[in-house]
């Protein structure tokens, strides 16, 4: 028998097995936003339905607002009436609510594991990709569409095909100058976004051991550009110091139960995985994209690669396509790509010890004539740590435009876009044509890496301006 963590914890959510492969499966946390659950709630009430276990379920408005200071629900016009339907809905259906006055208010992948309402070895669903961040707390966490997110509401339960399980083993100590973003880029440049298609990932190995928690939650937030249906890591002491004591997490006995479950669940001495592949972490530059899909990715110190040079004709037309979208020459040093746009942000890297990193690069220096610059925090909490920290300060005395927190400029949202062939160096997840604003070019990194770029004024080795 495989008994991986992720065989366990499908047995052990399954309502009924229909013997093909499918089962009935019980979901124990579901988070809503205002962009997928709007078509939801209206179905629900099309057929005299309600919200089956409200406790189970919360709410938050995060993709279409403004992230500029003194903002309101209406402050972006586009997005307005989805926010105010947001609200209405989650009252009329008892849904718990974080709207943006609320100090538990963020992105929602943010917000879930800080509350303590991720959990290990739980079933954890939003209507968003990067609900997959979660499993970084040993959540198995997916995205779900919204005819799915009607049906948690309805029944509290998904009719799902088990997936296969692959173990993604990162080895070796990073160097200095090297975060989980770097990571897990590398991963998904070596093998490709279709590695993981049919798959729930494991993240294992010293390198993972040694990530902390926000660490992780990057790694597995990355797991949808991996093509996988979620990653998780396995919880261990690390996590059960970042859970205990979470507004929403088991408190007295029941966390002393549901810690001795845990590391049950999480043994693997006899565990086996459909597939098995590893990474180096000890050899690795920082990295950063050149093209529109995440595996379109190279050392700081590499070249942008030549089309050729791919043996998949799918792969060359794609690069060729790329290189020309992205307005680059193969051949040429992805170092000193001059940049318009730097915005550290998004579900992949905008929590403390994410802004953390990138202000020890800024700290003392002026962002680049002609760039422009902004941190968006992750949520309320993660804004008001900064800010007691005095991180807030340190950007805004370099140049950077310091936000409240939103999805802001990863999805073009709030009115944070980038214009038409300006080229943004980013923390977010996708680099996909036109994600951060039509015609714009994106190149993904970690939060050092885009700091580095917008002092510089150019994608450059972060290395260099770390003491």
């Amino acid at each position: 028998m495989p008994n991986t963590p992720f065989d366990r914890i499908w047995e052990s959510h399954v309502i009924k097995d229909y013997g093909d492969g499918r089962a009935l499966i019980h979901i124990d946390r579901h988070f809503a936003q205002e962009g997928t659950s709007g078509p939801a709630f209206d179905g629900l009430r099309r057929r005299g339905l309600r919200v089956r276990r409200p406790d189970l379920t919360l709410g938050t408005i995060d993709h279409g607002i403004s992230t500029l200071p003194g903002r309101t629900l209406d402050s972006w016009s586009p997005s307005a009436p989805r926010n105010r339907a947001m609200q209405r809905n989650c009252e009329e259906f008892g849904v718990r609510l974080f709207s943006i006055d609320d100090p538990r208010h963020g992105i929602v992948h943010v917000v879930g594991p800080w509350l303590g309402f991720a959990l290990p070895g739980c079933t954890y669903v939003c209507g968003d990709s990067h609900t997959a961040s979660c499993g970084g707390v040993g959540a198995w966490a997916w995205g779900i569409g919204t005819t799915e997110v009607m049906q948690v509401f309805a029944a509290q339960a998904l009719v799902m095909r088990k997936p296969r399980t692959l173990r993604a083993e990162f080895n070796g100590a990073p160097n200095r100058g090297i975060y989980a973003k770097d990571m897990i880029l590398a991963l998904i440049g070596r093998y490709g976004v279709d590695a993981g298609v049919g798959h729930v990932v494991q993240y294992a190995g010293p390198a993972i051991r040694a990530l902390p928690i926000e660490g992780r939650l990057t790694i597995a937030n990355m797991s949808i550009e991996f093509g996988a249906r979620g990653g998780l890591i396995a919880a261990d002491d690390t996590t059960f110091e970042y859970l205990h004591g979470r507004e929403l997490a088991p408190a007295g006995a029941l966390w002393d139960q549901a810690m001795a479950d845990w590391r049950t669940l999480f043994e693997e001495s006899d565990a086996k995985y459909d597939r098995v592949i590893d990474i180096d972490c000890s050899q690795l530059a920082p990295q950063v994209t050149w093209g529109n899909s995440p595996q379109d990715v190279v050392a700081i110190d590499a070249a942008i690669p030549d089309p050729s040079s791919f043996s998949d004709a799918g792969r060359r037309e794609m690069a060729a396509r790329a290189l020309g979208y992205m307005g680059l020459e193969p051949g040429r040093p992805i170092a000193g790509t001059r940049i318009d746009v730097a915005f550290i942000g998004s579900c992949t890297n905008a929590r403390l010890s994410d802004l953390q990193a990138a202000a020890e690069v800024v700290r003392g220096r002026k962002v680049a004539d002609g760039v422009k610059a902004l941190v968006v925090p992750g949520a309320a909490h993660v804004k008001a740590a900064a800010e007691a920290a005095g991180l807030h300060r340190v950007f805004q005395a370099a140049g950077f435009e310091w936000r409240e927190a939103g999805c802001s400029m990863c999805v073009a949202a709030g009115g944070d876009i980038v214009g038409p062939e300006q080229r943004s160096i980013s923390t977010s997840n996708r680099n996909f044509e036109g994600r951060q604003g039509p015609a714009s070019r994106t190149h993904l990194a970690s939060p050092a890496m885009v700091a580095a770029a917008a002092i510089a004024g150019s994608i450059t080795d972060v290395r260099r301006m770390l003491s």
